[in-house]
């Protein structure tokens, strides 16, 4: 028999995926109770109000994760803001690729489904975009950026992460990553003092 703790988990992390892939409307609990391969009754003894705490305790995965791969590009690129644009388009499109374009953000799913959602849950949404970002803002502006543009280039490039999930999942391909690395590089991303022409060639001539 599976230990409690791994049931619990097991769950966490099948919802996590279900709502990534299928958004949270379209997820019933049986569907996880029975891809996670948890007892009803011990999904009942961990998560007593059902799938709203699951779904809390799904972002709250999802948002530490993210944002300990955000960490993690940030310390492999210090102080450089254009290898950090690049990692950090590279590192979401290789994740689309490797789910064969079935993930989308679930912070993304369960925004775009706010009147299913309850108080708590839209809170926890909203805060895991605004920790994430600030984590993005915290690169640029150890790479010299002032506050205020640190702050407006990282929400630009975090919406630009979730719209290109969002055409991944629909062309199957993931170009558009590409596609928005080179802008934002040339324009967003760019050194203060460095035209976006001398970014792009470069790059060009790595």
């Amino acid at each position: 028999m599976p230990r409690k703790t791994d049931a619990r988990d097991r769950a966490i992390a099948t919802a996590e995926r279900l709502f990534r892939i299928q958004g949270y409307t379209a997820t019933g609990l049986n569907q996880i109770i029975e891809e996670s391969g948890s007892p009803k009754g011990s999904f009942y003894f961990h998560f007593p109000r059902g799938k709203a705490q699951l779904a809390e305790e799904a972002i709250d995965h999802y948002v530490t994760s993210r944002i300990a791969v955000l960490r993690g590009i940030s310390a492999n690129t210090t102080g450089d803001a254009l290898s950090f644009v690049h990692q950090l388009f590279g590192t979401f499109a290789a994740e689309m690729v490797a789910s064969d374009f079935q993930y989308g953000c679930l912070m993304q799913n369960l925004a775009n489904e706010l009147p299913a959602l309850d108080a708590d849950l839209t809170k926890r949404v909203a805060r895991g975009f605004v920790d994430s970002t600030e984590i993005v803002a915290e690169h640029f502006r150890g790479c010299g950026f002032t506050s205020a543009r640190a702050s407006s280039t990282a929400a630009a490039l975090v919406a630009a992460l979730e719209g290109a999930r969002t055409i991944a999942r629909l062309e199957r391909t993931a170009a558009i990553f590409d596609a928005l690395a080179d802008v934002s590089v040339q324009g967003w991303a760019a050194p203060e003092g460095r035209p976006g022409i001398e970014v792009s060639s470069r790059r060009r001539g790595r």
